[in-house]
This record gives structure tokens, sequence and C-alpha cells, in this order.
């Protein structure tokens, strides 16, 4: 990988593809993207032939988030547990 300045001081990364399609991003090119070991990016095509990298970060959608604790439990709550519980968050008590 290769870093320069274009004309307007905006540093750009010049990667180098393999024979199996492949490219391999330097550490601090990573961490300016805020991408840590593990996650993903996300590569948006744009029509005109360019693209868009950054971070994949989770939506947050209700989807994401059912069944979460899944099997790391055997107890089940009542809904005025769920309810007591939820309250007792919002007033600031465990």
């Amino acid at each position: 990988m290769h870093l320069s300045k274009d004309y307007k001081g905006i540093v750009m990364a010049t990667l180098t593809v393999t024979a199996k399609g492949q490219v391999t991003f330097r550490k601090d090119v990573l961490q300016h993207l805020g991408i840590k070991p593990g996650e993903k990016i996300e590569l948006v095509l744009l029509p005109d032939g360019r693209g868009l990298l950054k971070a994949a970060r989770p939506s947050g959608t209700i989807e994401g988030f059912v069944g979460l604790l899944a099997g790391r439990t055997k107890k089940v709550a009542t809904l005025k547990e769920i309810g007591d519980a939820t309250a007792n968050g919002w007033a600031g008590q465990e």
C-alpha cells in the first residue's frame, strides 16, 4: 500500500490487488476508519465507478436486539417482573 496526498491535501491510499482479488489495509488506515480486528467493512458501490468505504456499524434494529440473550439463562420473567425491572431501571435503581 502506498500513501500519498492529492492536490487538495487529502491523504489517499493506493492498494495492490492480489491474484485472488484481495487487498490488505495497513493498520493506520484501519485505525483512521475506526475499524478494529474482527469488525466488518461496508463498501457502497457508486454509479460512477467509485466506492465509499466505511466501518459497518450495527443498525440498532429490534430484530438485532431480539434473541440477544437467548440461551444465556433458564429463567423466564413474567410481564410484571419485566415491568418492575424497567421502572427500577428508569428510576436509577437496580
